[in-house]
């Protein structure tokens, strides 16, 4: 498992750690059941407090992408489909804010905004 730390980012380190762990169970780098560091050696990798990598887990776990067993650590969660795709669907909206914004600034239409979508899902076949 990789993960990098990013001091200028605005996101807090929890969340960053969330993030490409979740990243990396989206797209199948980490599989199902396979443990994860644990929280302590996590934060010693990172040269970060645990605190901040156990508050990452919570999250993780309280999401549904990791499972914690006692005394035993933790572990990547079975992946439910439906927590995948609202997952990726929150990214898209995401992005497409940022469409809507960035159109913004250039005066684009809706027209051709569409347009442009079109013509990229026509290159995609």
């Amino acid at each position: 498992m990789y993960i990098l730390i990013d001091n200028k980012s605005g996101a807090p380190i929890y969340d960053q750690i969330c993030s490409q762990i979740k990243s990396q169970i989206i797209s199948g780098a980490l599989s199902e059941h396979e443990m994860l560091p644990s929280i302590r050696g996590l934060a010693k990798d990172l040269r970060i407090s645990f605190i901040t990598t156990k508050r990452a887990y919570e999250e993780l776990e309280k999401e549904g992408f990791i499972y914690t067993v006692p005394a035993k650590g933790c572990f990547v969660a079975p992946k439910n489909v439906e927590l995948l795709r609202e997952e990726n669907l929150k990214k898209i909206e995401d992005h497409i804010e940022q469409i809507i914004q960035l159109a913004a600034t250039c005066n684009l239409s809706k027209a051709e905004i569409l347009e442009m979508v079109r013509f990229s899902l026509e290159e995609e076949v």
